[in-house]
Parts: C-alpha cells; structure tokens; sequence
C-alpha cells in the first residue's frame, strides 16, 4: 500500500560491553518472557493511514547535509575561513564555558557547565532564571529513594563526575557541525516534502501507539542494542514520542530514548538523546541541548553521550527506563531516567497543543532506507533480529504505561502495534502480569523476503 513518507537523513551502530550497571530485573527473575500471551489488533485502514501520516512527519530525522545556500550564506573554496567563522560563532553559542572538563574514553569531551548557564537560559523568557525544583511525580510511580550510583555512560565509566550546581554536556565540535554541511540545520531535523514513495529513499518503523484520549506522560523500559548502521546517511533509534496538535505545521512533539547516528554523533554508539518542536521540525527545537530549549538539572547523565552496557544476543539483557509527564502545577514536561532520577524539563511555554496535553504516544524503532547500493538497506532495528525470536534475541519495550489527568501512572488499554515494512522489520505485541504491555520488534533490513 502507497504510504507517507519523508525522505533524506542518516544515522549508526556499536555495541559498548561492561559490567552490569542497570539491569534489568525482572528478566533475570522472569527467564522466559517471549512465553506470553500474544496480542493482536486489527487495525482500520483509516486509523492506519492515520498513524502512517503521522510517523513520517513526526519521524525522528536526523540532520541532514545541505548547502550553506540553504542558509543564505554561498561559501565559495576561497570563502573556508568565512565559512570556520560562522562555525565557530555557532559554536560559541553553544558550547558554554565549563567550570570541569571530563574526556571520556570513547573520544567525547564532557563540559560541566553551571546550571544556570547551560543552553537553555539563552531564551529569551528563561533568561536570568535557574532551573525549577522537582514535580510532583505522578501517583502508583514507584520510584527508590536513592542517589544515582550506576554508571550507565561511557564518559562516567572513571567515576568522574560534574560537580553540584552543573549539568554535564557533551562538547560540540567543529567537525560535528561539517558533518552536518550548515550552521543554521545543525542539531535539527529537516523535514523535506512529503510523497508517496517508500521505495527508495525513506523512514520505515515498527511501532506501539495509542491516540483518541488525553495523555499526559508516557513511561516505558526500552531494551538497548548496538544495532549496525549500514553508512553514515542512515539512523536507527529506538524511542517514546509523545505528540499533539496536527499534521500539518503545528505539530508538537516531545521524544526520548536511544538512537545510533554517525553523522549527528560522528560514531557507531548508541546514544541517549531527547528532541522536541513544536512546528513540524520547521524552525523550533533540536536533539538534545544544541539549542535554548530543554533544561537539564542532573549533573551525572549527559544527554547525547554514549550508552554502556548495551544488550547482546543470547546473552545480558539491558534497558533504559524512561518517563515523560506534565507537571501538574506548572504544566512543564519531566523527563526522569532510571528509579526516580529527574533529568531536566522542557518548559511549556515552548508548545502550542502540548501546553494542555498530548493526543498519541507512541513507542518503537525506527530506520532510514537511503538504498545506497540499489538494494533495500541492511541498517538493523533494534538488535537487528525479527520479533518472533523472543527475548534475549529480539529488543524489546516493556512496562509501557501512559499517565492520566489525575496525573497517575496507568497501564495502556488500547495498544497497537504496526509495522510499515514486515518484511524487513516487524512488531509482535503482549501483554502478562511481569511485563505488563510490551512488544518485540525490529529485524536485519535486507534478506531474502526484503531485498
């Protein structure tokens, strides 16, 4: 069937292995998961044309290579030491001056930047602010009480650590930014026309969703793997994304998880990101914190810097768990990683729908098809195994929840899962009493049945 999709961008792979940081539990208690009782949807044509409308406008694109002409700057080969300065001007913009710098093993440089002076406070309505005390957490969320002891970074990995009163950021370099060919596109997504063609060049995912109901959160364990990345012009993520408003130019979106991105990152890590708009990835927001935006108030994750451990086949099992919810009070959006950990907020003021509430969550992979050889790409989803393979072989989101009015974590009612390319990629959805709602999914990209 001729679907939606937005075309051009890129991504990555790797898998880090070190000793166990943050496990998960119930599958060491819980041997054999890929057990449970299955569940199927039948889905109408008009909610699935519906949800396929909305994954390639709200898909997670990465930054895409284009001219400075698209800036409005022509840099001619005489023009390099114009084009280092815009560079190196954007570059100060955000790149904030650290207090502590960290070099991690796998090549990153961590800067530890007073809180009150991270990317954020450039705008204009947070300027002169410092970040807000911690939310009341939605009701039945049973968080621990405790300090965050794992290291689940590769930069953190010496027990080295920012001080109290900064944030940790991964430093921007000069290279990042050529990667992406444009000043003024980095660290965003570029949404190109939309047509009808996935034949060549284009977003394919495997997906959970629900819609139809107010939602003001979402939380889920996703499963993390090293997926491999066939070139550096595609992607693949794993991730929540929590949307309101149309399809059109007013959509809102706020998105967390894993993602594997040579041309953002520069290497085949899996990564912990975030992204949000609140215009159809037309003017606002960015990955991370690579504009004035999302404030973070943790001082021991950095949002962008490598995951470690990650799952590995038929052996250790690791996940992230995430939720996003709505501040009561301020109605600012939490994002918290882990037992209890708070990560930072994206201020409301920066949405238009999302001030109230969201109308879809959804969970899963996602790839980017680029067809470099002529041939459907072998970017791997996931772990880059099909989901009826089961646990310890497929990746996994589990423990999926939505948060409600009353600003209570409850379990999801109305879970569909899709896959737009079965063949290549594919979605098998569950629900038990360990789990709660769950679904594998992902797949190697070309074989025999997706050439």
């Amino acid at each position: 069937m001729a679907i939606l999709c937005c075309l051009d961008h890129r991504r990555r792979q790797h898998q880090c292995t070190q000793n166990q940081t943050f496990m998960l539990e119930e599958t060491r208690r819980y041997k054999n998961p890929s057990r449970m009782g299955s569940v199927c949807c039948n889905i109408s044509p008009i909610i699935s044309a519906f949800v396929f409308f909305l994954f390639f406008i709200s898909s997670v694109c990465p930054v895409r290579s284009v001219n400075f002409n698209d800036t409005n700057q022509s840099f001619r080969p005489g023009d390099e030491s114009k084009k280092l300065k815009f560079i190196r001007a954007h570059l100060m913009k955000i790149n904030k001056p650290p207090i502590k710098t960290i070099q991690s093993p796998d090549g990153d440089i961590i800067d530890c930047v007073l809180s009150h002076e991270q990317p954020a406070f450039d705008h204009p309505q947070l300027k002169g602010q410092k970040p807000l005390d911690p939310p009341d957490r939605p009701k039945e969320h049973l968080s621990r009480s405790r300090n965050f002891q794992e290291n689940f970074q590769i930069w953190s990995m010496s027990n080295e650590f920012c001080p109290e009163g900064t944030v940790p950021i991964r430093r921007t370099s000069e290279k990042d930014v050529l990667r992406a060919n444009s000043i003024r596109q980095f660290g965003k997504k570029l949404i190109r026309p939309v047509q009808r063609d996935t034949s060549s060049n284009g977003h394919e995912h495997a997906v959970g969703y629900v819609s139809g109901e107010e939602y003001y959160g979402a939380k889920a364990s996703i499963n993390v793997w090293g997926p491999t990345v066939e070139n550096q012009y595609e992607f693949s993520l794993s991730q929540m994304w929590v949307i309101a408003g149309s399809f059109g130019d007013d959509l809102n979106t706020i998105e967390a998880g894993w993602q594997v991105s040579p041309e953002l990152y520069g290497d085949n890590y899996p990564r912990f990101f975030t992204y949000w708009t609140s215009d159809a990835y037309q003017a606002t927001g960015c990955y991370n914190l690579l504009c004035s935006g999302f404030v973070q108030t943790n001082n021991r994750i950095a949002i962008g810097a490598a995951i470690s451990p990650t799952s590995s086949y038929n052996g250790g099992q690791f996940d992230i768990s995430l939720l996003v919810w709505k501040d009561p009070k301020h109605g600012n959006w939490w994002l918290e990683f882990g037992n209890g950990i708070l990560v930072g907020y994206w201020p409301s003021f920066l949405f238009t729908h999302l001030r109230d509430h969201a109308s879809m969550v959804q969970f899963g992979g996602e790839i980017v098809n680029s067809q470099s050889s002529g041939a459907h790409t072998s970017t791997q989803m996931g772990s880059g195994h099909f989901a009826g393979e089961g646990f310890g072989k497929a990746s996994y989101f589990r423990n999926l929840q939505i948060v409600d009015w009353d600003n209570s974590l409850i379990p999801l009612s109305n879970l569909r899962v899709l896959a737009d390319h079965p063949n290549c990629y594919d979605i098998q959805g569950g629900i038990n009493k360990v789990w709660g709602n769950y679904f594998y999914y992902g797949g190697p990209g070309k074989n025999p049945r997706c050439p």
